[in-house]
């Protein structure tokens, strides 16, 4: 059973993450974890601060000569803005100058549900923490479920399929395991090269007049085993569990597996996937409208989320109407830094969260103390069903197809 805890704010002094559960011997070292934190910054759009964030990477414990020890790993990830903010984030006894409290909530955040539930008078309460910069300790522990995954045949890869109208067609390809270095080298996270430059003219239309746009990320998970996830208990579906996960995301408002919302407008003769069985293969599938999951259950076949994510909320132009929590009078909402859009990070960090929960299930699913016994529980179980590794991870529906959305 894997666990995880993030820590810290913003513009505190660091983000800490916990991860409990990991088998020992997996081989981890930090250049890893920078590599994906260095990818959560990609995208046009972007704000300043992720020209400069650094993302010092600390190995607290739980790991010795670059490999796992089976005990809790805590990772700390400095905050290189630090020092501008030691007096307004100080964890001492004291109280921020007066110029500096926030009474406008902006509209879109947490931070006017989070004053009156915390009983706060100062949005940055809240907004510390609310911060998406709270994915980069989710990242971490995302690259270590990834590494774990690798292990099992597992390979997750996100693009961009929607920024603000800008989309791919259903005739769009699809990237594969060997495609991610280029979708990253994307402006926009975009494997279609023409819905590309149609993003970029979004982006940079939105940026022109101080505004935000939304977009949907796909993830793809490549070789996910049949048997993960559950029937039996509704905490215990893989799909559902994906769904809360991808949904923790900030500023995500939707998540789709497989064909869901076409799906619903199908009659059911139209909806699902044809089983058909193959000497060398085994069980496969034709079409992959589930998305890889039947019944809370991977069944063998690609498994595809999509997430929705909303413009974001900070405008970098005061248009969006609040109230002042002190006064009550109207006015608009305060800005800090903020992104035109997060669109490509957000897909990054949907591959963490969709590693963490699939790393997870296989831990439930395989178990063992050590990388070595995780992997030969499942070579083990592979070979229960009589199929060869390949299709039992996936088939023929596993091959890269249409974007469809």
């Amino acid at each position: 059973m894997l666990r995880y805890l993030t820590a810290g704010e913003s513009h505190g002094r660091a983000l800490v993450v916990i991860v409990e559960g990991l088998p020992a011997g997996l081989p981890v070292e930090a250049s890893d974890i920078a590599h994906e934190l260095a990818r959560r910054r990609l995208g046009f759009g972007r704000g300043p601060r992720m020209r400069f964030e650094a993302d010092e990477i600390t190995l607290v414990g739980g790991i010795r000569h670059g490999r796992t020890l089976g005990s809790p790993v805590a990772i700390e990830i400095a905050n290189t803005e630090w020092p501008k903010w030691t007096e307004e984030m100080s964890p001492a006894p004291g109280a921020p100058a007066p110029s500096k409290v926030l009474t406008q909530p902006r509209p879109g955040h947490a931070d006017l549900p989070g004053m009156l539930k915390y009983g706060f008078e100062d949005a940055r309460d809240v907004l510390e923490r609310a911060s998406a910069r709270e994915t980069a300790a989710r990242v971490a522990a995302g690259t270590l479920a990834k590494l774990l995954l690798i292990h099992l045949g597992v390979s997750i890869v996100s693009h961009v399929v929607a920024l603000g109208e800008a989309a791919t067609t259903p005739e769009s390809p699809r990237p594969g395991p060997s495609d991610l270095d280029t979708v990253d080298e994307s402006a926009v996270r975009c494997f279609d090269p023409v819905a590309e430059e149609a993003m970029i003219t979004a982006v940079k239309a939105a940026a022109k007049v101080g505004d935000s746009l939304g977009g949907v990320a796909e993830v793809l998970a490549y070789g996910v085993p049949v048997g993960l996830g559950s029937h039996v208990q509704w905490d215990r579906k893989l799909d559902a569990n994906l769904a809360q996960a991808l949904m923790s995301i900030q500023a995500v408002k939707a998540v789709e597996i497989g064909d869901g919302w076409d799906n619903a407008a199908r009659r059911g003769s139209e909806a699902h996937d044809a089983i058909v069985y193959d000497p060398d293969e085994g069980y496969v599938r034709p079409t992959d409208r589930a998305g890889g999951i039947e019944g809370g259950i991977s069944n063998g076949a690609l498994l595809v989320a999509r997430v929705a994510m909303k413009p974001l909320a900070t405008l970098n132009r005061p248009v969006l109407q609040t109230v002042d929590v002190v006064t009550k009078e109207s006015t608009v909402s305060f800005r800090e830094r903020t992104d035109v859009t997060a669109v490509p990070a957000m897909g990054v960090v949907a591959e963490s969260m969709t590693a963490l929960v699939l790393a997870t299930e296989a831990l439930r699913k395989f178990g063992g103390d050590s990388l070595a016994e995780v992997v030969r529980n499942r070579d083990g179980f592979v070979a229960s069903l009589g199929t060869t590794p390949s299709s039992a991870v996936g088939g023929a529906s596993a091959d890269p197809g249409s974007a469809a959305k």
